[in-house]
């Protein structure tokens, strides 16, 4: 699709000038008399949608701030991937009901995929929180909080085909001006029989490009250097002009995203092996400003294994796929999610699980062990017969070999020098910056003055360990 049929679109189109009015007004908003305070736990995903909140209660008078005690307003944006984020959250909730009885007329809500999973629960027999909003729900904050003032808990959990939040300029949350989101679809129709995202964020809709390459445009002139853009499933963002019938698929939108400015650097994620493509591949190949990088989850390196949870490829199919990704990006990194412990698994298939690791070449790899979350296809069909110290066992191993291909990997990074883009201090040292290279592998080297954060550096590595690449800054070729 060329620029010209792009430009066909009817829909509405987020101005750039606006939106940077739009941020202006918001910090100027910092004086409101009504303050909010927001977590996020989870994925990417969740801290977007909590800077689309934060859009949301800008508009509605309410600003920021970092402590808790100094709130009207305490939200939790959730996450049901895991019972441990569960718990986290539960936890959490504990603390701010402490805080809320010191402070009269606090209102607290829970945002997010827990909240549409656990739904009124919360609100009639926890009685935890006042209001309860799903993912697809936001624009209606602003009435349940007024509702909630005059005592009246509030729930919005419906989910929709349409939403997409494409209107809203997000409120950046995060402060360092570095690095951000974009999200450019929501929901996933995958149905991976241990996931409850299908259920807790809806079916696929893809964003109109026009409004995310605006809000591109707009983290350009506010000075960003990087730019993600997310969903539960990017590679199968399409979106079609309602007028023409012209289709934008996601390779053509990378590149859309890419051209706004050269000099920011495009990553995405998550990446579904099943439909990332040769398009996508030869766009990272082609242009400079998109990373050497791909997130592919495989789950599990078990065809049988993969088959129950409904992943729809096998493991030979996978590799291939790694295969052509190397042959059409040498220098392209790849992670990927590990689950140990699925129903029913065997050691045969767990030993394929850590061999895929070895012949992937995963530089990097979220490693968790199996929880099954209720509502899902594994839950209703499957029994969790794996007992949990094995699955701790397995886990273990997994993130032993990990280690292991992550350090070899890093060894041929020795004596080579990479662009790095300063993240800020590293954790160890003060006297040292931390950064990520294009392949998304974390840097740490001396400090120089003139160099800050935001900044590019070349970092020629001698040094190294299985999560880090240790060097000193060199001249650009």
């Amino acid at each position: 699709m060329n620029d010209k049929e792009l430009l066909e679109s009817p829909l509405k189109i987020i101005d750039p000038s606006k939106q940077g009015q739009v941020y202006e007004d918001r910090k100027a908003n910092e004086g409101a008399s009504k303050h909010y305070y927001i977590e996020s736990y989870g994925c990417a995903m969740n801290f977007s949608d909590s800077e689309i909140v934060a859009s949301i209660l800008a508009d509605n008078g309410y600003a920021s701030t970092k402590d808790m005690n100094e709130a009207d307003l305490i939200l939790v944006n959730t996450c049901s991937i895991r019972e441990k984020a569960e718990e986290t959250v539960r936890n959490r909730l504990q603390v701010y009901q402490s805080v809320k009885r010191k402070k009269k007329g606090l209102l607290v809500g829970v945002l997010g995929c827990m909240a549409e999973r656990l739904k009124s629960k919360f609100l009639e027999q926890e009685k935890l929180v006042d209001i309860v909003l799903g993912p697809d729900a936001y624009r209606d904050l602003p009435r349940l909080i007024a509702n909630a003032q005059g005592g009246e808990r509030g729930i919005n959990v419906l989910l929709s085909r349409e939403e997409t939040y494409a209107d809203i300029a997000p409120v950046r949350l995060d402060n360092n001006g570095i690095s951000g989101f974009i999200s450019i679809m929501r929901g996933c129709d995958n149905m991976c029989s241990f996931c409850v995202v299908p259920f807790t964020r809806g079916r696929e809709r893809s964003r109109d490009p026009f409004t995310i390459v605006s809000e591109a445009d707009m983290m350009s002139a506010q000075g960003y250097k990087e730019i993600t853009l997310l969903g539960q499933n990017v590679d199968s963002y399409k979106w079609e002009n309602p007028e023409t019938g012209k289709v934008v698929s996601f390779a053509e939108l990378l590149i859309m995203v890419a051209k706004v400015n050269p000099r920011i650097r495009i990553r995405f994620s998550t990446s579904h092996p099943k439909d990332i493509n040769e398009d996508v591949m030869y766009a990272i190949r082609d242009y400079d400003n998109i990373c050497n990088y791909i997130h592919l989850p495989i789950q599990s390196g078990s065809s049988r294994v993969l088959e129950l949870m409904n992943r729809t490829y096998t493991r030979e199919w996978y590799q291939d796929k790694v295969k052509k990704i190397y042959e059409i990006i040498p220098d392209c990194a790849i992670s990927s999610d590990i689950i140990c412990g699925f129903c029913t698994e065997t050691e045969e298939d767990h030993k394929e699980t850590l061999s895929i690791i070895e012949e992937s070449n995963f530089v990097l790899s979220y490693m968790y062990y199996y929880s099954e979350r209720p509502g899902t296809l594994a839950a209703r069909k499957y029994e969790d017969d794996v007992p949990y110290e094995t699955k701790k066992r397995r886990l273990a191993e997994v993130i032993k070999v990990q280690a292991a291909v992550s350090y070899r990997d890093n060894e041929k990074d020795l004596g080579k020098t990479f662009e790095v883009l300063i993240e800020g201090d590293s954790k160890k040292s003060n006297q040292h910056f931390k950064g990520r290279n294009s392949q998304y592998k974390m840097v740490v080297f001396p400090k120089k003055e003139g160099l800050k954060p935001g900044d590019f550096a070349h970092v020629k590595i001698d040094k190294i360990t299985s999560g880090t690449l240790l060097g000193n800054l060199v001249e650009p070729a």
